[in-house]
Parts: C-alpha cells; sequence; structure tokens
C-alpha cells in the first residue's frame, strides 16, 4: 500500500525491507521535493538490514494536494511523521533528513525525542539564512562563469546584506530560476546520477510540481520555516551523525560550527561531493552511519 490517511490527508509512503528490522524514516529536502530520487538510489541497499518508510511529505508530489484555503503549517508536517510511526505501530525509529528534511527531522526529534533512536542530518539545513547567502554567494560564481556580471555582483550584494531570511530565500529562488539549467551546477560537483523518471506520464509529473508549489508557498507564508533552529541543536539528547559533501553549499561553515556545539554529534564528510552525497558514492554512506548511531544507542 502506498496511501495511508495520516491525520485526515493521504500520504504517499513507501515501505521496503522486513517490518522486523529496525525501521529509518527518510525526510526529503524542498521544501516540496519528492522521496523519489532517494528511493530510485538507495531503497534496495537499505532492504536487507533496515525497514526504510520514505514519504512524499504532506500536500508534496504523489501525496494528496492542498487547496490554498485549508490549515497548512510547518508543525503539520513534524505531527505526520509522529502520527504515521504510531500507524505502522513501529515503537521507535531512526530518521534521515536530506536538506529540508534535515530541518524538519531537527523539530520533529526536539519534539518528540522518546519516538527517535537517532537522526542523520544529510546536507541540512537548520537557518534558511544562513542556506541562502551560501547558495547565492555560489549562484554568484555560476553567473560569473556565463558572464552575468551585474548579476553575479547582485548575488554577492544579497548575500552580504542584512536582509530578512524570507527576502534572501525569494531572492535566490528568483535568481536560480534566471539560471536556468545551470542552477544545478550550484549544487552539483560530479555529473548527476541517471534518474529514471518513466514510472509517471509526464502530465502527471506536472500535477506532482503543481502540487509541490503550493506546499511551498504555503509555508513562505505561514513563515516558520525562516525560523533558524540552530539553538534546539545543543539541547538534543539523541545521537546524531551530521553527514555532508566537502562542496555542498547548503551546509554552509556556520551550520557546522553550530552543530559542533552538539555534545552527541559526529561528523562525515564526502569528499568532491555536492549537495547530494549518497547517489556519488559507491556504498551507502548512510547505511554505515546508521549502523554506527545504532551501535552508539544499543540497538544493534
Amino acid at each position: 500500500m502506498n496511501t495511508y490517511i495520516v491525520r485526515g490527508k493521504k500520504i504517499h509512503v513507501e515501505i521496503f525491507g522486513d517490518r522486523s528490522l529496525p525501521a529509518v524514516l527518510f525526510l526529503h529536502g524542498g521544501p516540496g521535493e519528492s522521496c523519489y530520487e532517494f528511493v530510485y538510489h538507495q531503497s534496495n541497499r537499505f532492504s536487507d538490514q533496515f525497514q526504510l518508510v520514505a514519504i512524499d511529505q504532506r500536500g508534496v508530489c504523489r501525496s494528496e494536494g492542498l487547496s490554498e484555503t485549508e490549515p497548512f503549517g510547518l508543525q503539520d508536517l513534524v505531527e505526520d511523521c509522529e502520527e504515521l510511526r504510531k500507524q505502522l505501530g513501529i515503537n521507535r525509529w531512526a530518521v534521515i533528513g536530506h536538506s529540508f528534511g534535515g530541518y524538519l527531522a531537527l523539530l520533529y526529534a526536539s519534539a518528540y525525542p522518546n519516538s527517535i533512536t537517532n537522526v542523520v542530518f544529510e546536507c541540512p539545513t537548520f537557518d534558511f539564512a544562513w542556506t541562502a547567502k551560501s547558495l547565492l554567494r555560489r549562484a554568484a560564481s555560476v553567473f560569473l562563469k556565463q558572464g552575468a556580471e551585474k548579476k553575479s555582483e547582485e548575488c554577492l550584494n544579497l548575500a552580504a546584506s542584512n536582509l530578512p531570511s524570507k527576502c534572501l530565500f525569494g531572492s535566490y529562488l528568483r535568481l536560480g530560476e534566471e539560471l536556468g539549467e545551470r542552477k544545478e551546477d550550484i549544487y552539483r560537483v560530479n555529473a548527476d546520477t541517471s534518474i529514471d523518471y518513466s514510472a509517471y506520464m509526464d502530465e502527471e509529473w506536472e500535477a506532482f510540481y503543481d502540487r509541490t508549489d503550493i506546499h511551498l508557498e504555503r509555508l513562505r507564508e505561514e513563515g516558520r520555516i525562516f525560523q533558524s533552529i540552530a539553538s534546539l541543536l545543543p539541547s538534543l539528547s539523541i545521537p546524531s551523525l551530521l553527514v555532508m559533501g566537502d562542496a555542498d553549499p547548503v551546509t554552509c561553515d556556520k551550520h557546522v560550527e553550530a552543530y559542533n556545539q552538539m555534545a552527541n554529534g559526529h561528523k562525515v564528510v564526502i569528499n568532491n561531493c555536492g549537495h547530494t552525497p549518497m547517489p556519488n558514492v559507491q556504498m551507502s554512506i548512510i547505511e554505515l552511519c546508521l549502523h554506527f548511531c545504532y551501535r552508539m544507542n544499543g540497538a544493534l
């Protein structure tokens, strides 16, 4: 079954591996991406040793779309995780959060520490202003390579400003769109790993993207995603691991400094890698990290 009714909304859920195995929840980034790419690359690697649960978050992609007027906010994404855990009969699970999923994972772990064994933050953001400024600096270099000096200068000026995170994020989205296909150069180091999107027709993907746009806009309107949650890190009692590429523009130096304040925090840096490390390595780094975290927590 790929659809669960979670707090009154249809949520797309994919489960791999035997249910007797330790459970792992994957939270995708965005806001408004999908678990599709993660499942495509990693589900087979996890299923022998873990029960992997991957979701499209409320209102995203293959989950039921949001209307423009129904109540919805950041806390709904947290509560959906906890309610799904209960529905699946899982006592405790580990959580992997990629990018914005790391932001969500920290909120979830802080709200429900007794439900989570450990957390893996994969190239996370904990502060949208820090991330937006770092992305703008990277975008500046991409514009400069294209000979767009004024756009490059605009990015650098924004990155050096004291504008609110909401304005910085909006500016980055606008300038990123102007880069077109070159926007991916901000995030990647190596060539993209191929992904087969033929599981759905083009018309279906277009409908999925429309849902994602509404999801993102609703979160931007609410504004809670623009609040820094880096201050939650030192009080997190659950063992955690930060996994990042050495060239990742999302998890900038300020994120690393904040993470280093944790008593239970550990870190793995993947060389010659950008924002999405897992497809770029021959073995599942996250799988190894989860083994490490489980051992620390006495679960294996």
